[in-house]
């Protein structure tokens, strides 16, 4: 499992990369077609309620799957995003097992 952060404008926290290395893992072990993932954290100066942005893109046979989710918290940003890409991956395996 390759994971890559990067941190736009934001400072780079080892809490957080470890919190979403974790949720990510859980992916990883369930979906053994993935190669990779690259998470982009960024602060959005127009919205400061809710300006934390969570981008992820995931590597895998197939068009790129990427999810991305504004919240008030980058913890909850993570969850949701994970959330959607769950549903992506569901999709694209019920693809692949009907080839």
């Amino acid at each position: 499992m390759t994971v890559n952060f990067q941190y736009v404008g934001v400072d780079v926290s080892e809490t957080l990369s470890a919190f979403t290395e974790e949720k990510l893992s859980k992916i990883f072990n369930r979906y053994e077609f993935l190669i990779s993932a690259t998470v982009y954290f960024k602060m959005d100066d127009k919205e400061h309620e809710t300006g934390k942005i969570c981008n992820i893109e995931l590597s895998a046979p197939g068009p790129r799957l990427y999810a991305t989710s504004m919240e008030k918290n980058f913890e909850v940003a993570v969850r949701a995003t994970i959330s959607d890409l769950e549903r992506q991956l569901e999709k694209r395996k019920e693809l692949m097992k009907t080839h």
